[in-house]
């Protein structure tokens, strides 16, 4: 119970605001991989002492509730940083590819927990997303620059399918600039016109 007062009542330093973060982002990318990671594990990635992890989340339960409330916030505003109702719909396209690429971890903690969810809970949230990145393919169909023959929902899931490449790819050792590249050219393929 002080543990968490503590926390909150020193939310304004910036020590311990980049040292929060810095817990939540490893924690992020680690248990994207491996759901099991212990916290040790978690503060060994961090670079953190354990005391120092367990200061912050005194339990794995509290630490797993922050991951996926930062894992959710981080998708949210990648999204918003690709501004997909700006410019031609294309261009917003490859905007949101290229920040879901830099945000993979927290797009797939953020997937993962959203299966444990039952219907009635989902987040109203995750839905204005998906709706968003459907509006902004169908912006691009009605323009004439996004294949019409392909509904947007499955342009959304090869979007998906296409990053996941790109991460197996970093993983299998290809580097993060080259698997962007080529992430970047296919979805461009996916998405061309048909000619003629």
């Amino acid at each position: 119970m002080w543990t968490m007062i503590e926390d909150q009542t020193h939310t304004d330093s910036p020590t311990r605001t980049r040292t929060r973060r810095a817990i939540l982002q490893a924690a992020v990318s680690l248990l994207s991989q491996n759901a099991a990671a212990s916290m040790g594990e978690v503060a060994e990635a961090a670079g953190v002492a354990r005391s120092t992890l367990h200061r912050y989340f005194p339990e794995r339960g509290d630490l797993l509730d922050a991951v996926t409330r930062f894992a959710a916030d981080e998708v949210k505003a990648a999204t918003r940083r690709a501004r997909p109702e700006d410019g031609p719909a294309t261009d917003a396209v490859i905007r949101l590819c290229h920040e879901s690429f830099d945000h993979w971890d927290a797009i797939i903690w953020t997937y993962w927990e959203s299966l444990k969810r039952d219907q009635a809970e989902c987040d109203p949230e995750d839905d204005a997303l998906e709706a968003r990145w459907n509006a902004l393919i169908e912006r691009g169909q009605a323009e004439g620059t996004i294949d019409q023959s392909l509904p947007a929902t499955w342009i959304q899931q090869m979007m998906w399918a296409v990053l996941y490449s790109a991460w197996e790819s970093v993983r299998q050792g290809t580097t993060r600039h080259e698997a962007l590249t080529l992430c970047l050219a296919t979805m461009r393929k996916v998405i061309a016109p048909r000619q003629g």
